[in-house]
């Protein structure tokens, strides 16, 4: 006999074997998925080689923190040659599609710069040469002229204001009285005549005193006045030679400045010609769950880097020449020399040019007050005009660096390694923001913030 509802059916009801019947307490219980058991059997604590293993990373950061502070010159031309690399690597993508070799282009691209850059050298070295001795030479009648401008100044409105501020209250004592004034018969009492007559004998010799020492004064500030205003220059010749020696202590050898040149020149040859090689490489260093994200950073980091590097370049030719044109329209002595200084020095960003406005005011002060006011006019619209237009043109809105951030990089990198942490504060910290803008902000945090990748994108896309 079958059941009449089994063999009938229920509209929807699967035909399956039922467990037996019984007390619900009796039917078996559904096993907690496969993750719960392992937490449920999961140990709560460090064990042994749970310490082990953090003890070993801790002292591997320490020795590798200590290596990296013992070798920050080499790491920071490391860098550097890494970040010409980028931008070698970039126009070797370019030059692939004509068939060249991706290792002859690289060492054609390098060598071919460096040809550029020593033949405008050989071109501009006799003017170059003639201007910077004219700005050796003219530079302390500069100074001179600046501090008598000074002087001049603080001679007028301000120092009277200074001297009324600062002036003694009229004296009133007795003891301020001059030599020679007689003085009232005093009204003493009997028995006082000797007290008055030692504290008469007291006040002159302490009026005496008193000459003999603003005489001595006097004679010391009439022979330390002619030395005070050559102490100027010796001031400033001893603070220069002291901040050269603080932040070029990697100048003190020339093997080792053309050392580091060379690891620079080879590493970007060796970086242009295979990038991809290196940027499998590092991603060993991660595990598998985690490449495709650490390979995003990285392309990422590679992105800014490129892209900072040539629109510095770019920027360092532009405002080298658009410097000297200003200089010369206002008849500036050593015009080349000052458009080279302002030229090279743009590629350290906010410090850089504040740099090499100096020796241009210098220059401005030999010919009056007023020319030094007009190139600090002009250097202040061509830094207007770089920061609102040019570079905001050539990023398009990719890297956007805090000007206040930039500026603390730079202070704490030349604080800590000198001129060379100045030269790769920027892009080091460009380089930093870029994981923490998509590991945190995008990933953690969820706001999405403009990466540099997002612009150039479209870029490619209008390329192609």
């Amino acid at each position: 006999m079958t059941d009449p509802s089994a063999a009938a059916g229920a509209p929807g009801r699967r035909n399956v074997d039922l467990p037996p019947s019984g007390p619900v307490a009796q039917r078996p219980i559904a096993a907690p998925p496969l993750g719960q058991r392992e937490r449920r059997t999961r140990n709560v604590g460090w064990r042994s080689r749970d310490v082990i293993r953090a003890a070993a990373l801790v002292f591997g950061l320490y020795v590798l923190g200590q290596l990296l502070w013992f070798a920050n010159s080499l790491v920071f031309v490391v860098f550097l040659g890494t970040l010409f690399g980028l931008a070698v690597g970039s126009a070797v993508d370019r030059l692939e599609r004509f068939k060249i070799r991706r290792g002859v282009a690289s060492a054609g691209v390098v060598f071919g710069s460096l040809g550029l850059l020593v033949l405008a050298g050989r071109l501009m070295a006799p003017t170059l040469t003639e201007q910077f001795a004219v700005l050796r030479g003219q530079i302390p009648a500069a100074i001179d002229r600046a501090e008598v401008w000074v002087n001049e100044h603080q001679s007028g409105v301000i120092g009277t204001v200074l001297r009324g501020a600062t002036a003694p209250p009229a004296a009133t004592t007795p003891a301020a009285a001059t030599p020679g004034t007689p003085t009232p018969a005093p009204t003493t009492q009997p028995g006082t005549a000797a007290r008055q007559q030692i504290t008469d004998a007291a006040r002159t010799q302490a009026q005496r005193a008193a000459g003999q020492a603003a005489a001595g004064q006097s004679k010391d500030a009439e022979g330390t006045a002619p030395s005070a205003t050559e102490s100027l220059k010796a001031r400033l010749g001893s603070q220069l030679s002291g901040a050269t020696r603080y932040l070029f202590p990697f100048l003190s050898s020339t093997l080792a400045v053309m050392g580091g040149l060379l690891l620079i020149i080879f590493l970007a040859i060796y970086i242009g010609a295979e990038p991809q090689l290196y940027h499998d490489g590092l991603m060993h260093l991660f595990p598998h769950r985690a490449r495709k994200r650490a390979g995003e950073v990285l392309t990422e980091m590679a992105t800014v880097l490129r892209k900072w590097l040539v629109v510095q370049l770019i920027a360092m030719v532009t405002i080298g020449v658009v410097t000297t044109v200003a200089m010369l329209v206002l008849k500036v002595k050593a015009a080349y020399a000052l458009g080279f200084i302002a030229g090279l020095l743009e590629f350290i960003p906010t410090v850089g040019p504040i740099l090499s406005a100096i020796p241009a005011l210098a220059m401005g002060f030999v010919d009056g007050p007023e020319k030094a006011v007009a190139v600090l006019i002009a250097y202040w619209g061509i830094q207007f005009l770089e920061n609102n237009l040019l570079i905001p043109w050539l990023m398009r809105g990719g890297m956007d660096l805090p000007p206040a951030l930039t500026l603390v990089a730079q202070a704490l990198m030349t604080l800590v390694f000198g001129f060379l942490g100045l030269m790769v504060a920027v892009p080091i910290t460009a380089a930093i923001l870029v994981p923490i803008k998509m590991l945190y902000v995008r990933d953690v945090v969820g706001d999405d913030v403009p990466l540099m990748s997002d612009g150039s994108e479209d870029d490619d896309e209008d390329d192609d």
